[in-house]
């Protein structure tokens, strides 16, 4: 059962505000109570997101065998297409009608390090197919992870930690930070017909643009354009459930945190239950992934933890738990057999 639903209303943090305690205090709030927020004044200009935006749209643009061509491989580089992603098994009929493409750390193929879980060379369009794609996206992946360190640091205050706690080699000096190129479809509303294809979202359903789910790692940084569709759910175990819009921002981010750092907090700090929901509109996002390194050990801090509040969660290496959660996520790519070119 679900409720109506509202639009939420989120902190908004600027990381050009000189008052670190109250930008502090702002995410604070804000994660004990949604896990969600806004970043503003980052720093990344509007004209580059824009550039970033338009280039997103030229891949999703180009024909579907063209986009096969780069179908993402078993490092979850490249192209998943419609339906490939499943995020809420339990309610949803099929999988999520978006297609993606995952861009993470380009490490080059003879490079020992190429032999982790998401690490190696990135798959990337012809500079024929799309002129200046590779260096747009390698720029925004540079922008992004830089503010993802800012909002990291305001997060170590924010549970009694040192400022530079997230700054350490085995947390994001190395990082698996992935961007996310989302293409949600839009159309004509023809009646029954378009329903049932997915462009318009319907939970009691199951069809969902993409279904409940929290993200996986440390937090998430969400570009979108100006049409509405993420939904949080604030209390996943209520009942009915509560689903809210959130609002998007011109020229900001809508900061999410993921479950790693649930678990590093020991459950203080929330990741909150999202979904998108489309009305029919063709709706574009950029997210941007951010997790500590391979072998970093995600396990309760010593500010969140005491005998009254023991951890409940055991320790786990980032590389052993996001390979899980992709694992449990993804459709298995033997599936595309015979449809890459």
């Amino acid at each position: 059962m679900e409720s109506s639903i509202s639009r939420t209303e989120l902190n908004c943090i600027s990381l050009a505000d000189p008052g670190i305690q109250k930008s502090v205090a702002l995410l604070k709030q804000a994660c004990l109570d949604s896990g969600f927020f806004y970043v503003v004044d980052h720093g990344i200009s509007q004209e580059f997101m824009d550039e970033v935006f338009a280039q997103s749209k030229n891949f999703f643009d180009l024909p579907h065998s063209e986009k096969m061509k780069l179908l993402r491989d078993e490092k979850n580089r490249g192209y998943t297409p419609m339906l490939d992603e499943i995020l809420d098994p339990e309610n949803q009929v099929n999988g999520d009608y978006k297609e993606g493409y995952y861009i993470g750390v380009e490490v080059p193929a003879d490079n020992p390090e190429a032999n982790k879980p998401f690490y190696g060379p990135n798959q990337w369009p012809t500079e024929e197919v799309l002129p200046k794609w590779r260096e747009v996206m390698e720029q925004y992946h540079r922008e992004a992870l830089r503010v993802a360190k800012s909002v990291a640091r305001i997060i170590a205050l924010a549970l009694d930690l040192d400022v530079d706690f997230f700054d350490r080699p085995e947390m994001l000096a190395k990082p698996i930070a992935t961007l996310r190129l989302l293409h949600y479809e839009g159309g004509q509303n023809t009646g029954h017909a378009f329903m049932s294809n997915g462009r318009v979202s319907n939970p009691a359903k199951g069809v969902y643009g993409a279904g409940a789910h929290s993200d996986y790692g440390l937090i998430t940084l969400l570009a979108t354009d100006d049409v509405v569709g993420l939904q949080i759910c604030k209390d996943r175990n209520a009942q009915p459930q509560v689903w809210e819009y959130v609002a998007p921002v011109k020229g900001g981010f809508i900061v999410n945190l993921g479950d790693m750092l649930e678990r590093w907090s020991n459950s203080i700090f929330r990741s909150t239950l999202h979904r998108v929901v489309l009305d029919g509109r063709e709706r574009y996002s950029i997210a941007y992934f951010v997790e500590p390194s391979h072998d970093c050990v995600v396990e309760c801090l010593p500010t969140c933890k005491s005998e009254t509040n023991p951890p409940k969660f055991p320790p786990i290496t980032c590389s052993a738990y996001l390979s899980q959660r992709y694992k449990d996520t993804h459709a298995d790519l033997s599936s595309y057999s015979d449809g890459k070119a």
